[in-house]
């Protein structure tokens, strides 16, 4: 059975379905990474042997063995290593710096990933935010925000989530990292970015891994946009596209992600408005606020 050496430092981010662990340790004198994804089981959803589905277990591993992103524009991945066995596979890829990058840089970089020719595998996520929304919907959408001021809107967007995964389907798909937070962009590399976790690799809609990282990053979404249009190729999109796919994915994400936080501490005592500023909560929150032109954007449609 495999096991990981005992001198290895775990790290944060070993949370995922597939994801057994995720370590910091040296081979050689070389600060490396090694992340561990076990196979799927008798009994586990079935949809992670589903390669285009969103939650595919190794698509990480087969990405980086077929070196599909090694030099591409905007993002590259770190040099790795893969090792399979019959309980999963093993990934060691170097360390990589945090080069403290701005917002700026990494939206101008996911514009020029998006012109990225990446071709069609058949291991490439094809519809992220439709796989993840039909989980939310398989633990019952959301409930909690039916009890928070966001009510009304929450509800409207749920039940309308079918027409606005059909406008982004209609946007031109692009080359997206599909998990683009400052976290798995830690690197810089001349004038690119240095991603890891790629497990959600796959095609979307232009802007949508902007609306992503717009969650997370210090900049506002309007000079975000600028820096990404900056680096989107001439003909792939107009910012108008690029808009609406942000905004889909930046709403919907927030709001799932805040579900998902206050559902974890609404079975507390007090009421659910006291629970606020719990620190599992806040940042979640502050992400949705970022959301709220958004989604007036989106109830206009």
């Amino acid at each position: 059975m495999w096991q990981p050496e005992p001198d290895w430092v775990a790290l944060p981010g070993g949370t995922g379905t597939s994801t057994v662990g995720v370590w910091r340790t040296a081979l050689g004198g070389r600060p490396v990474v090694v992340k561990r994804l076990g196979a799927p089981a008798p009994g586990d959803p079935a949809v992670l042997a589903e390669r285009s589905h969103a939650g595919y277990w190794r698509r990480e591993a087969d990405v980086l063995m077929t070196g599909l992103t090694t030099a591409t524009p905007g993002l590259r991945a770190a040099g790795a290593s893969i090792e399979e066995d019959d309980e999963g596979v093993t990934i060691v890829r170097d360390w990589v710096e945090d080069a403290a990058s701005s917002g700026l840089f990494l939206a101008l970089s996911l514009g020029r990933f998006a012109g990225a020719e990446i071709g069609r595998p058949v291991f490439l996520a094809t519809h992220l935010l439709r796989d993840r929304l039909a989980r939310v919907a398989r633990r019952g959408g959301w409930p909690t925000l039916a009890r928070t001021t966001v009510a009304d809107v929450a509800e409207h967007l749920w039940s309308h989530r079918e027409r606005m995964l059909t406008l982004v389907d209609g946007l031109p798909q692009v080359p997206q990292h599909g998990d683009p937070t400052p976290l798995n962009l830690p690197g810089r590399e001349d004038d690119d970015a240095v991603a890891i976790d790629w497990g959600t690799l796959g095609h979307g809609p232009v802007g949508g891994d902007l609306g992503y990282l717009s969650l997370a990053s210090r900049e506002e979404f309007e000079p975000l946009l600028d820096a990404y249009l900056l680096g989107l190729p001439d003909g792939v999109a107009d910012r108008d596209a690029v808009v609406l796919g942000a905004q889909v994915v930046a709403v919907y994400t927030a709001l799932s992600r805040a579900e998902w936080a206050l559902a974890r501490v609404a079975g507390g005592e007090g009421a659910l408005a006291g629970k606020y500023r719990h620190p599992a909560v806040a940042p979640h929150l502050r992400a949705l606020q970022r959301t709220f032109g958004h989604m007036e954007a989106l109830l206009a449609l």
